[in-house]
């Protein structure tokens, strides 16, 4: 160590700082501006405080300052191995007084940081070095070290003689796993063991030896395209040495042992390049280069290590394909198609099935006619020539044909071209059937020709015997049956009418077909088109012969006339339109124009069916009479005619009709009248005059002989009906009459009095205040009247037995109960039933919630009009 004054740095750094310091706190800095341009070494003496190599000193955990200050120092070591210290003190705010200039308090421990060298053989225990403090000028003090490599891991690794502060190592330190010990030295009083100086940070480096080989670290595999340019960089090989970094022994040198001629390597960065511009792939598409890494800047004292590395080149296009053969030869029958006749193989070098091997191929020379097509088979990338049209061998016998292989992609890093093949192919003869000269034979003719008529010749030729003998000719297609086909010679006559107008005949043409067969039985076929000229053969006709004409009043309106003729021009418009003479001089024909014209009234006409003999006529005056019926009437808005007036319609046969009708329902009324007067015979129907309570079954439907013929009178003043003693009765013979009277009055006396009818007392009697005396006795009314107020009496029960609400219940309604019992007082509930002595009508307020189901029936029943 060297404290001489001239050092490079300040000898002493006094700063203010916070009480408590949080990690990353910047602290203050050396200054090292004057120490030159060679690389310093800086260490702090206290592990709570960190140097960077600008001087910045940092604090890494978090510390609480005494209120007394902390002193530690800064160890400044530059590349020639000269050291100086720089005192760093550091106080606490509330300590600093207004003076700028701080004196320096006097150090008490002055131990430097120590160095052990690491894999150290011993003996051990070995001594290191002394400490001590300045207190012990004053005390009798021993030493007591504590922290990591003393009672921390790894324990211990140091110790000190407590009475001298000798240090001493016992065991052998590796540097790659201990870099350093930082351990802390106490003084105490031997009298009181009291401490007499602060604690001080005793820092232990470990020197580093060459004890580590390199080694490689990441990727050691690399790819690059061929035909690469020199110097084109492929990857970097990386290592590192586990020595102490920036030093001789972790200065790594990159040697090739192999592949020099290819590739070479950076001695410093481990680099890959490439020393040559050709590069193959085909030649060698993995290549393995051994790689020595040495330390200690590749002298031979250096520990290495080796490795392979793998350059894997990319492919590019720079082989086109090439055939097999220099020439290439095929046959082929004729007249055969869709057929393939030649594989085509090819070598291509460039890696396979990727688009720089993927051949693709082309017909060059000799395919004008578009008899051939060549495609590629993708599993052998063979080409694969077809004929999709037949060959004749009676015009060519040899097809010379130029074929050329390529790539799907362009060729790159080579001088080479796509390579062309010439292909002969060879024409083989077979027996063929007739042929016609053209393949389709054009014929005119007129329409409408008389039957028989010749109109052309279909011949074929044997091309081995190029003659038309022993050819028999067949028609295979005619829509129409228009033609014949002579077998032997082949003419073709008319069977039929020829019809230009006809659906069969597109655009003036007519097709048929005709097969020629030899006496080998070899066939061809033939395409006849019949051009069909037109004769003036149609008349114009008028398309819409049945116009109507609206009535407009005193104006006299017009309707169009347009015609149309099937034939062409010149037989066809324009049409002369003219009314047929002689004629009544009613209509008149205006504005003719090419096929139409106007039809006219010359007078108002009135409403009807007019019919207008016309004669159309074309240009060459070609044409006949036609009637045009013409409607007059009142038009609605679209155009039709108004319906006809009611009278008009029916006329004297519908007036008839309806009269007949109204006969037929008077007769019918008149039958219904006498039918309805007809008096119904009497059943009568026993009364055994008990009836248990229950109402019994009844087939009597009116009142019985028995039934006195009187009703009662309704008064003229509504309110003597409360006396009793003012109604009376009526008698009458006719007893149907007299009964529809009663029951009249009865259905308004309910329906006018239907309060008094529901009101009850607690007792169930009915109340007598309303109706006086009018009911005080049933003997004193008439069986009729009796059992047309039983009536009354059910249906209002029957109308309150059918609401659902509780309320129904009332309580003047005997509640259910299991058993009803016999000899109820109400007796028989029958129309015909005799009353006898009975002094009210209570039995029909204890029929009970029972009576609801014949309730219902019975309702059912007056609903449709009975009860």
């Amino acid at each position: 160590m060297c404290y001489c004054v001239d050092s490079c740095v300040e000898n002493h750094i006094q700063v203010q700082v916070p009480r408590i310091m949080e990690p990353g706190y910047i602290v203050s800095r050396v200054n090292l501006d004057g120490c030159g341009g060679g690389p310093l070494g800086l260490t702090s003496s206290d592990p709570s405080f960190a140097v960077e190599m600008d001087g910045t000193i940092r604090n890494v955990v978090i510390t609480i300052v005494p209120e007394d200050g902390m002193f530690f120092w800064i160890t400044v070591q530059d590349h020639m191995g000269q050291s100086w210290l720089v005192d760093v003190s550091l106080i606490y705010k509330k300590q600093v007084t207004n003076s700028t200039v701080l004196k320096r308090s006097k150090r008490r421990w002055s131990p430097p940081p120590f160095s052990i060298k690491e894999n150290d053989k011993g003996p051990f225990p070995k001594e290191m070095e002394m400490i001590g403090s300045d207190s012990s000028v004053n005390f009798s003090v021993y030493y007591v070290i504590k922290g990591p490599g003393v009672d921390l891991t790894p324990a211990g690794m140091f110790s000190v003689v407590p009475q001298t502060g000798m240090l001493k190592v016992h065991n052998t330190v590796d540097r790659e796993q201990y870099p350093k010990f930082v351990f802390t030295a106490y003084a105490y009083n031997t009298l009181n063991n009291a401490e007499t100086d602060l604690p001080l940070p005793i820092t232990v480096n470990v020197e580093d030896v060459n004890d580590n080989a390199p080694q490689f670290t990441g990727p050691m595999a690399f790819t690059v395209q061929e035909k690469c340019p020199m110097d084109t960089i492929i990857g970097k090989v990386n290592a590192t040495d586990r020595d102490e970094p920036d030093t001789p022994h972790t200065k790594i040198k990159y040697t090739l042992q192999n592949g020099t001629n290819l590739f070479r390597i950076d001695p410093y960065t481990g680099v890959i390049s490439a020393a040559t511009n050709v590069l193959d792939r085909e030649a060698a598409e993995k290549h393995f280069i051994g790689i020595e890494i040495r330390d200690m800047g590749g002298a031979s004292n250096g520990l290495f290590s080796t490795g392979i590395a793998m350059v894997t080149l990319t492919d590019i296009n720079d082989n086109p394909p090439t055939f097999m053969k220099s020439k290439l030869e095929a046959k082929v029958p004729e007249n055969q198609e869709g057929v393939m006749i030649l594989r085509i193989p090819v070598e291509d070098k460039d890696m396979n099935n990727t688009a720089n091997w993927k051949a693709v191929y082309e017909i060059t020379k000799g395919n004008e006619t578009g008899n051939f097509m060549i495609k590629t088979d993708p599993a052998t990338n063979d080409g694969l020539l077809y004929l999709v049209k037949p060959l004749n061998y009676e015009k060519q016998q040899t097809v010379n044909l130029e074929v050329m292989a390529r790539n799907e992609v362009p060729l790159v890093g080579t001088s080479a071209t796509w390579q062309k093949v010439p292909l002969e192919i060879k024409v083989e003869d077979v027996d063929e059937g007739p042929e016609f000269p053209e393949s389709i034979v054009y014929l005119k003719i007129k329409e409408n020709v008389p039957n028989g008529t010749l109109i052309g010749n279909c011949k074929a030729i044997d091309p081995e015997t190029k003659n038309s003998n022993d050819i028999t000719y067949y028609k295979m297609t005619d829509p129409g049956s228009w033609i014949n086909v002579i077998g032997s010679t082949g003419e073709l006559k008319t069977a039929m009418t020829i019809d230009r107008e006809s659906p069969l005949v597109y655009n003036n043409t007519y097709n048929i077909t005709v097969k020629a067969v030899d006496k080998s039985q070899k066939t061809g076929t033939g395409t006849v088109v019949i051009l069909i000229e037109d004769v003036n053969d149609n008349s114009p006709m008028i398309t819409k012969p049945e116009p109507v004409l609206c009535a407009k009043g005193a104006g006299r309106g017009s309707v169009p006339l347009e015609a149309i003729d099937l034939d062409q021009k010149p037989y066809s418009e324009p049409f002369s339109f003219e009314i047929v003479k002689p004629n009544d001089e009613k209509w008149k024909i205006t504005n003719q124009r090419g096929t139409s014209a106007v039809l006219e009234p010359t007078s108002e006409m009135p409403n009807g069916i007019y019919k207008v003999p016309i004669l159309v006529k074309d240009l060459q005056g070609f044409g006949k009479e036609q009637i045009v019926s013409v409607r007059v009437c009142d038009c609605t808005s679209d155009g039709g005619c108004a319906p006809q007036k009611l009278s008009t319609i029916f006329g004297t046969w519908g007036i008839l009709a309806m009269l007949l009708g109204l006969l037929l329902l008077l007769l019918l009324c008149l039958l219904c009248i006498l039918a309805c007067s007809t008096k119904r015979e009497k059943l009568a129907m026993a009364d055994d005059g008990y009836s248990g309570g229950m109402l019994l079954k009844s087939n009597l439907e009116a009142p019985g002989e028995e039934v006195k013929d009187a009703l009662f009178m309704v008064p003229a003043n509504g309110a003597d009906i409360m006396d009793g003693s003012k109604i009376g009765y009526q008698e009458h013979q006719n007893l149907s009459s007299s009964f529809g009277q009663k029951q009249t009055y009865a259905e308004g006396m309910y329906q006018n009095n239907m309060q008094g009818f529901l009101n009850t007392n607690t007792s169930g009697q009915y109340g007598i205040g309303m109706y006086g005396n009018s009911f005080k006795k049933h003997s004193t009314m008439s069986a009729g009247d009796g059992w047309q107020e039983n009536g009354n009496q059910l249906n209002k029960k029957l109308i309150y037995f059918r609401e659902e609400a509780d309320v129904r219940f009332a309580d003047d309604i005997l509640r259910p109960y299991g058993f009803e019992g016999v000899g109820s007082p109400a007796g028989s509930v029958g129309c015909c039933s005799n009353f006898g002595e009975q002094e009210s009508m209570d039995f029909l307020n204890s029929l009970g919630p029972k009576f609801k189901s014949l309730a219902d029936v019975c309702k059912t029943k007056s609903q449709r009009g009975g009860l």
